[in-house]
């Protein structure tokens, strides 16, 4: 209903993303990745016995799995063939990759792996080389799972407008993503609750210098002349923000960006910034809408981790490198040789596998 309310073509405008719910090719486009952004090894003196992009590959698996540290470990344990697919030899502890994620998903290393998903895309056609509609936003995150019984429980015997159980800080995640791929062109993580405007020109600059941008929809958070300037003088970046912001008059605003918003606001254009919306839909559902992190810098990384992790799920395999072949399983039920039932049951059992097809 908001794309016939807002008069744009939903066949030839809007083309919805699929993520993979595979996890051998969400761990080889997660490898892929970490290969082209980072380097094997930090240090020639290092031990050597696990590069940065296979540590990274399983930080990756461990957001698409929504695990923790130990439960990743436990899961590369009993899949051998995930193992194999990114050239590890034995699994790494689950402290080894607590110590990975605190060094590799910091804010200048993630910006390189959020770089190199963005190159990934073009390279595979997953979007194009200059985005010609981006949309910006931001969303609250949980900072722990909390039960809605447990919240519905508190509101017994109170007024039902009003809610006992609240929360006063939580982690917020502001993004631009491209309206056409839902892949997220930059991620500034920080505290709610909070202004959406304080994010707004640290994440376009983010944005514009990984891939050009024709036009930026936002919403009536950003309402600003400052940001209509910032947008379209140093980046070329037509903005649409409605000119909403400030007491409601039937005057017209005194700037002339926002007095342009306001006699010639582009409502077809702008129809398509719920794409944004779509891709917070995306992470919350697929991913999880709570951080497992305590602290204030890892929910942070967290945060950064799980915008890659979108991104790597979204590739697409066209053109070879990131395909992934099904392992070959030669089923017991094919012999001529008579199971009993506790060997057919072991052998359905083993079939089973965290390989997707």
């Amino acid at each position: 209903m908001l794309g016939l309310r807002s008069g744009f073509t939903y066949s030839t405008q809007c083309r919805m993303s699929t993520l993979s719910k595979s996890p051998r090719r969400v761990l080889l486009a997660a490898y892929a990745v970490a290969k082209d952004a980072l380097g094997d090894y930090t240090h020639r003196c290092s031990p050597k016995k696990f590069t940065q992009p296979q540590l990274m590959a399983c930080l990756i698996l461990k957001e698409f799995f929504k695990t923790d540290y130990r439960g990743i470990e436990a899961i590369l344990k009993d899949s051998p063939h995930l193992v194999s697919a990114i050239e590890m030899k034995a699994v790494p502890h689950f402290t080894t990759l607590q110590k990975t994620a605190s060094r590799l998903t910091r804010k200048a290393m993630a910006d390189r792996l959020l770089d190199a998903t963005i190159r990934l895309c073009q390279r595979t056609k997953t979007m194009k080389r200059r985005v010609q509609r981006a949309a910006m936003d931001g969303t609250g995150l949980e900072s722990r799972h909390i039960s809605r019984y447990f919240i519905k429980r508190r509101e017994r015997g109170v007024h039902p407008l009003y809610q006992t159980t609240t929360y006063r800080r939580f982690p917020k995640l502001g993004a631009v993503c491209d309206c056409s791929s839902h892949v997220i062109l930059s991620v500034v993580a920080s505290r709610g609750p909070s202004a959406d405007s304080l994010h707004y020109e640290r994440a376009l600059t983010d944005a514009v210098r990984r891939v050009p941008i024709d036009i930026l929809l936002a919403d009536a958070g950003y309402d600003s002349e400052r940001a209509h300037v910032f947008a379209r003088e140093t980046y070329g970046v037509r903005a649409i923000i409605p000119a909403k912001r400030g007491r409601p008059s039937r005057k017209l605003p005194s700037t002339p960006y926002r007095r342009r918003m306001a006699q010639h606001f582009d409502k077809r254009t702008y129809g398509q910034r719920w794409q944004i919306e779509t891709a917070f839909s995306m992470i919350k559902r697929c991913l999880g809408s709570a951080l497992r992190a305590r602290s204030y810098g890892a929910q942070c990384r967290e945060t950064m981790l799980r915008a890659i992790t979108h991104n790597v799920m979204i590739l697409y395999r066209k053109r070879g490198f990131l395909q992934s072949r099904p392992v070959p399983f030669s089923s017991p039920f094919s012999s001529p040789v008579v199971w009993s039932s506790r060997v057919r049951d072991a052998a359905v059992g083993c079939e089973i596998s965290f390989i997707g097809r």
